[in-house]
Formats: C-alpha cells, sequence, structure tokens
C-alpha cells in the first residue's frame, strides 16, 4: 500500500471487513446533508441514474455512489461504476478539506479517473465549485487536521 505508512495499515483491517454496500451507505447518507442544498438546486443532476466509484486504494475501501430521485444513493460493490475516481486516502482528505483543487491532484496523478470521462469532468467541475455551507465548517477543519497528521513511516 503506496501512500498509507506502514505502522496504519492493519488498522484499516476493520474497514476492510464491512461490506462495501455499508461504506457507501454511510457516505451518502453523510453527503446527502452536507450537499442538501445543491441536490434540492439540480446541481447534482447530472448523476442521475449514474454510479460513479470512489476507491481508496492505499486503504483498500471503494464507495459506490449515484443520484436517484433527488437523493444520493449509496451501492453495492457488485453494481458497475460509470466512471471511477481512485487514489489515496490523504489525497481525497485534502480534496474534502479543500486544501487541494481536483485540477492539481489529477494533474499530479494523485488521483485517477477512467469509465465515463465526461461524467467524472463534470463531477470534477462540481467538486471545483462546491462550497459547504458554514454549518460544515467543523468537519471541513477537522478533515484539514488529520490531512496534517504525519505517523512513522510516511
Amino acid at each position: 500500500m503506496p501512500n498509507l505508512p506502514n505502522v496504519l495499515y492493519p488498522l484499516t483491517f476493520p474497514l476492510r471487513l464491512v461490506p462495501g454496500v455499508m461504506h457507501s451507505h454511510a457516505l451518502a447518507t453523510m453527503l446527502n446533508q452536507v450537499m442538501k442544498e445543491a441536490i434540492v438546486e439540480g446541481e447534482l443532476d447530472f448523476l442521475q441514474g449514474r454510479r460513479v466509484a470512489i476507491e481508496i486504494d492505499d486503504i483498500g475501501v471503494r464507495y459506490l455512489l449515484g443520484l436517484t430521485n433527488g437523493h444520493i444513493q449509496g451501492y453495492g460493490n457488485d453494481a458497475p461504476a460509470d466512471a471511477s475516481i481512485s487514489g489515496g486516502l490523504r489525497e481525497f482528505l485534502l480534496l474534502a478539506a479543500r486544501r487541494e483543487d481536483a485540477d492539481t491532484l489529477f494533474f499530479q496523478r494523485r488521483l485517477r479517473m477512467s469509465g465515463d470521462t465526461e461524467l467524472g469532468l463534470y463531477l470534477k467541475n462540481f467538486f471545483d465549485a462546491f462550497e459547504p455551507p458554514a454549518r460544515w465548517q467543523p468537519l471541513t477543519r477537522a478533515l484539514d487536521r488529520i490531512a496534517n497528521m504525519r505517523f512513522p513511516g510516511s
């Protein structure tokens, strides 16, 4: 596992035991809250009936998400993805904390995209333009602190 320090990799074992559908449902529940206004305003309509995989390589976790009836939905890993974005945990934390923009991470090949590139570009552009509502700033700050953490072996 290239990006995750050796000392932390064993700690991710319980995460890999949880079925992917549970990971995806948990993330979908959180995203439905964080992105509530964007969903209502139709900013995620490009995802309607489509599925995007988010693969965190260094911890072995895959999320599969889409938009159905105005809600972000989580799926099991047996369902196919129309597009896939993959990279290390730190890269996704930096993106979520708004410390790095998606273009930088893709151009530096720290994040990779496959499948329907048009769908992937819509998603990338959404993330670039999305500003979490002010009430979610504590979460953004916490993600930023986690992204700053350095561990032995990193």
